[in-house]
């Protein structure tokens, strides 16, 4: 399984565009070679290097496994019609849909992007936090993949 963006390669600096201070766009994200089986996809993006605790910054959960990517810049709805109706959970923000970086003034960070290749569909509803997905995700992930982006303010 292969993960890209067409806003960054894995290692590199996230543009400005993407953190929260500027544009707050969600990157493109796009992959190929799913594993045989795969019903659905989910994504999760946190940064490990948060004060305290990882910081979630993204879920989206419930893409069919026909989508090939998501575009940036997409909108902060529960339900995505965009890509075939894939939900969208709550961040660490205590929001929907995607926040950007805004890490404390320091050290850079890393922001962690993970596909999973799922071999069943999840039913689980929009809105949901991070440990509701990895639980309803257990025994159901086929393989992932994860590219990261660094940020510093």
């Amino acid at each position: 399984m292969n993960l890209h963006s067409d806003d960054f390669y894995d290692g590199d600096r996230l543009p400005d565009a993407h953190a929260l201070d500027f544009d707050n766009l969600s990157p493109s994200l796009r992959w190929t070679d799913l594993p045989d089986g795969t019903a659905e996809l989910a994504i999760i993006n946190d940064d490990p290097d948060a004060p305290g605790m990882t910081w979630v910054h993204w879920l989206i959960y419930g893409i069919p496994s026909t989508i090939e990517k998501i575009p940036a810049g997409l909108s902060k709805d529960l339900n995505l019609g965009e890509i075939g109706g894939a939900k969208q959970g709550t961040n660490d923000f205590g929001k929907i849909g995607y926040d950007g970086p805004r890490p404390p003034r320091g050290p850079v960070h890393r922001y962690f992007f993970k596909l999973y290749a799922l071999k069943e569909p999840l039913n689980l509803g929009p809105g949901a936090k991070k440990n509701e997905l990895l639980a309803a995700m257990q025994d159901k992930i086929l393989a992932e993949k994860e590219i990261i982006g660094l940020y510093s303010r």
